[in-house]
C-alpha cells in the first residue's frame, strides 16, 4: 500500500503577512530588527524618520541595510501639528505601530495606544524601551543591559574580567520578542498597548539560571572555556588545530563519544558532573590528538553535538544559501522560512523615498 503524498501548501509569493501594514518609529537596532523580520514575512513596513533620518544611517550604508531591507521610508517631524496630522492618517490605515524610543519621547509624541486609538480602535502599539514604558529614561544600550542583568558576569573566563558576546544579543532578542507581541495582538483582533523592555527580555532569557537561584539557591558562576554549569563535557576544547565545541548531555552521547575516542568511565550524567575535573582532563588529552575539523567530521555522523569554531567569514562560506540580495546589498536571509513562500528581499529605502506616495495615499 502506497502512502499518499502530503498536500502541497499553496504558494505565498508575497509572504504570510501580506496585507499587514506596520509603522515603525525606531532607530539603530532593536526596533528596526523587529520590523524587518515582519517585512521579510510580507508585511508592508513604513519607517517614519525625522528629517535627519534614523541615526543608523550615519554608521554605514551596509549597517542600515542589514536592519531595514524591504521597508518604505517617509520623513515626518512628529513634534509638529502637521506631523501629528499625518501620523494620525497613517495610523488609521495601519494594523500596528512599533516604537523604539525613550519612554518620555513615546509619551511626548503621542505614540501610545491611549493617544492613537482615536484614529483606529484596533491599532496595536508596541513600545520597545530599556526598562519599560513607565520606568523612566535611564540609558539602556545593549551593553549596559547585558551588564545590568547578569549576562556579562556570566560570560568569560572565571579568572578574567567579565566580557560581552560579540554581537548585540540584547537588542536582537528584544526585537524578536517585540515582533511576537505585535503579532499576538493582531491575531487577537483587538487594539492595545504592548510593553517590551530590553531588561525584562534578557532576564527572561536567563530562565534556568534564574530558576536555579530562585528555587535552589544556586548562584550562577563562570566556568573556563564557556563550560555548562551541569553537563560535562559541554564546552570549548583546544585540539591539535583549532577549537572544538563539544556538548554532551545525555548518556547516549557519552557512550558514542567513548567508543570513537577510546575513553572509558563515568557512564552517567551525575558521575560526570561529580568528577568534572577528571572528565575534562581526559577529554582534553584525547581531543588534542586530532584537529577540530577532524573531530567534527568523526563525531557528527555519530549524532554527537560537535562543531569546529569558525570565524563568521568561514561560517558564511560554508552556508552560501543563507546569503541573499536586497537591492545592491548582500545580506543574511530571514531566519523564518515558510514552506511555499518566497520572500522578496527589497532594497533598504533612501531617506524619505516614499513620503510623496504616503501623502497621495492619505489625501
Amino acid at each position: 500500500m502506497t502512502r499518499p503524498e502530503p498536500p502541497v501548501a499553496p504558494l505565498l509569493p508575497a509572504g504570510p503577512l501580506a496585507g499587514i501594514r506596520v509603522l515603525e518609529v525606531g532607530h539603530m537596532l532593536a526596533g528596526p530588527y523587529a520590523t524587518m523580520m515582519l517585512a521579510d514575512l510580507g508585511a508592508e513596513v513604513t519607517k517614519i524618520e525625522p528629517p535627519g533620518g534614523d541615526i543608523s544611517r550615519q554608521v554605514s550604508a551596509s549597517y542600515f541595510a542589514s536592519l531595514n531591507r524591504g521597508k518604505r521610508s517617509v520623513v515626518m517631524e512628529l513634534a509638529t501639528p502637521e506631523g501629528q496630522r499625518r501620523l494620525g492618517e497613517l495610523v488609521a490605515q495601519s494594523h500596528a505601530l512599533l516604537v523604539n524610543l525613550k519612554p518620555s519621547g513615546i509619551h511626548r509624541l503621542g505614540l501610545t495606544y491611549q493617544a492613537l486609538r482615536k484614529h483606529n480602535e484596533k491599532i496595536v502599539c508596541v513600545a520597545l524601551t530599556g526598562y519599560g514604558l513607565e520606568a523612566g529614561d535611564d540609558p539602556a544600550f545593549d551593553y549596559v543591559i547585558q551588564a545590568a542583568t547578569g549576562i556579562a558576569a556570566l560570560t568569560g573566563d572565571p579568572d578574567a574580567a567579565p566580557t560581552l558576546p560579540g554581537y548585540s544579543s540584547a537588542d536582537n532578542s528584544t526585537g524578536l520578542t517585540a515582533a511576537i507581541g505585535l503579532l499576538a495582538m493582531i491575531v487577537s483582533g483587538r487594539g492595545g498597548q504592548v510593553d517590551v523592555s530590553l531588561r525584562d527580555v534578557m532576564l527572561s532569557q536567563l530562565n534556568y539560571r534564574a530558576s536555579a537561584y530562585l528555587n535552589d539557591g544556586v548562584e550562577p558562576r563562570r566556568y573556563p572555556n564557556g563550560a555548562h554549569s551541569y553537563y560535562v563535557p559541554a564546552q570549548l576544547f583546544s585540539t591539535g588545530d583549532g577549537y572544538l565545541a563539544l556538548f554532551i548531555t545525555h548518556d547516549g552521547f557519552w557512550r558514542s563519544f567513548c567508543a570513537e575516542a577510546g575513553v572509558t568511565g563515568w557512564p552517567t550524567m551525575a558521575e560526570r558532573a561529580a568528577h568534572r575535573d577528571d572528565v575534562l582532563a581526559t577529554v582534553s588529552a584525547v581531543l588534542a590528538g586530532d584537529t577540530a575539523l577532524g573531530w567534527e567530521a568523526r563525531l557528527r555522523p555519530l549524532g554527537i553535538p560537535a562543531a569546529a569554531v569558525r570565524t563568521l567569514p568561514e561560517a558564511l562560506a560554508d552556508t552560501p544559501e543563507v546569503v541573499v540580495s536586497a537591492g545592491d546589498y548582500r545580506l543574511v536571509r530571514s531566519s523564518i522560512r515558510v514552506v511555499g513562500a518566497r520572500p522578496a528581499y527589497g532594497a533598504p529605502p533612501s531617506l524619505g523615498e516614499h513620503s510623496l506616495a504616503a501623502e497621495v495615499q492619505s489625501s
